[in-house]
């Protein structure tokens, strides 16, 4: 008799496992296999990230000695206190130009495999010098650049102990940025917590808004992987920016970037919107495409999309819900992007997640920089 009851109790233990099980099981594979938490950020063998070079590259990137009029560093487009990029449509231009497309967050950029909306940088160490050179940006030189970091003793200092460097190699700037940059990330969100295996990390909304976003809203199609981008191109139909009906300066750099990217003399003519991915490949199929950015800290990086003419992430999601938009390139408009339908509670749920995917704001007040003194005379 009290082998028979041994059994019982068994066979009741073995099949409340089984109902268990099944069910730890099922809640494992809630978390959809196209998206992941974020890893550690790379380390690169040819610019591996030390202490001593990540703070060389914190001072750079806040020193205006990095562009051609001393004022404009990196800071000046990625600012801490607005989400490491810049507040408006469109980035802040060098002075007596404006800038032609909207400035993303450093935030996070370790992981990508291509920087830029047209992805025409490799690595942030490519980024940094594009940057810092380019005619509307920073608009330096870098012989010039590299005089001046030369007149301050402190820098001299720190690229012989960093680099080896006997007088600072400008080259080596754009390195230690880099480094610095690859230190900026945010792997502790909700949504990374989550993906770990903590049930509690997102809410319910944000929970229904991860199955939109991986079900009927089909985001996941170009925002997959740890960054929640596939970093190919796509034209969205995202109007052209409004300020290039009414800005003389934003006209004429626009003009100048048509011309020193090389479209013809017809399209400098014609075009009244960014060709995008164009101007690298000189495809018309590639007019109007830009790079798939990543939606990690998206919620302090307000406006949205290449020319920041989508003012909130629930004026993001309104776009996506609506197919789109049209712009002079509808022609190469991507079919991925379609009318979706979604109600009023839908639409707010994919808010809380995409709201999920960023943690706390990462601020940092800018360093004391080292003065500049007259070179030492040569020694006899």
């Amino acid at each position: 008799m009290k082998m028979r009851k041994l059994a019982t109790v068994a066979l009741s233990a073995l099949a409340a496992f089984a109902v268990v099980a099944p069910a730890v099981a099922n809640a494992a594979e809630e978390r959809p296999k196209m998206l992941a938490p974020l890893g550690d950020p790379p380390s690169p063998p040819d610019n591996p990230t030390t202490p001593e070079k990540v703070e060389l590259g914190k001072l750079l990137f806040f020193d205006g000695r990095l562009s051609g009029n001393g004022a404009m560093p990196c800071s000046a487009c990625h600012s801490p206190d607005a989400g490491w990029d810049f507040p408006e449509k469109i980035s802040l231009g060098y002075p007596g130009t404006a800038h032609w497309r909207n400035s993303q967050t450093i935030i996070n950029s370790a992981y990508y495999g291509k920087l830029f909306w047209a992805g025409s940088s490799k690595s942030l160490e490519g980024q940094a010098r594009s940057a810092a050179r380019g005619g509307v940006a920073g608009n330096g030189e870098d012989d010039m650049m590299e005089a001046k970091l030369a007149f301050v003793p402190e820098y001299r200092k720190r690229f012989k102990e960093v680099f080896g460097d006997v007088w600072p190699n400008v080259r080596n700037a754009y390195m230690a940025i880099a480094a610095f940059e690859r230190t900026l990330v945010q792997t502790d969100t909700p949504f990374d917590n989550y993906m770990r295996g903590d049930d509690n990390a997102l809410n319910d909304a944000q929970k229904r808004g991860l199955a939109l976003f991986t079900g009927k809203a089909g985001c996941v199609q170009c925002h997959s992987g740890a960054m929640l981008t596939n970093e190919k191109y796509y034209n969205l139909g995202v109007p052209p920016y409004d300020g290039w009906e009414t800005d003389a300066l934003a006209q004429i750099s626009f003009r100048f970037e048509l011309y020193a990217k090389g479209v013809t003399q017809d399209k400098y003519r014609k075009y009244k919107d960014d060709p995008g991915l164009y101007f690298r490949t000189k495809e018309t199929a590639d007019l109007g495409k830009f790079r798939v950015p990543s939606l990690r800290y998206t919620k302090y990086t307000a406006p949205y999309m290449h020319n920041g003419m989508i003012a909130t992430l629930k004026d993001v999601v309104d776009f996506y819900d609506a197919g789109g938009g049209t712009n002079e390139f509808s022609a190469t408009k991507t079919k991925l992007i379609k009318p979706l339908g979604l109600n009023d509670t839908e639409k707010a749920d994919l808010v809380a997640f995409l709201e999920s995917l960023s943690g706390e704001r990462i601020t940092m007040d800018a360093p004391d920089l080292p003065p500049s003194e007259p070179l030492p005379a040569p020694s006899n």
